[in-house]
């Protein structure tokens, strides 16, 4: 969920407020799930466990718009989550 598909015009830049995750996604809402830490609520619990709420880290930093903006911000989250290996690029 770091990137989108190739060809995409539109999409959304968000950090997580939680664990400061940056990431890309085709949905454009002010909050969405993040990635890392909002994972799947697993709704099989025992008697004695709280169920997980449901949260929506992520806040919606910028609409990014135009297929080279979004692929120049595609490849600087790639090469900072890589460590700046930029040889597969």
């Amino acid at each position: 969920m770091y990137y989108v598909e190739d060809g995409c015009e539109r999409c959304g830049y968000y950090e997580c407020t939680k664990c400061h995750t940056r990431f890309l996604s085709r949905v454009i809402a002010p909050r969405c799930k993040c990635p890392d830490c909002d994972g799947e609520v697993d709704m099989e619990i025992g008697p004695d466990e709280v169920m997980q709420e449901e949260s929506e880290s992520a806040k919606l930093l910028e609409v990014i718009e135009g297929k080279e903006n979004v692929e120049k911000y595609d490849k600087l989250l790639s090469l900072a989550v890589t460590g700046g290996d930029f040889d597969w690029i």
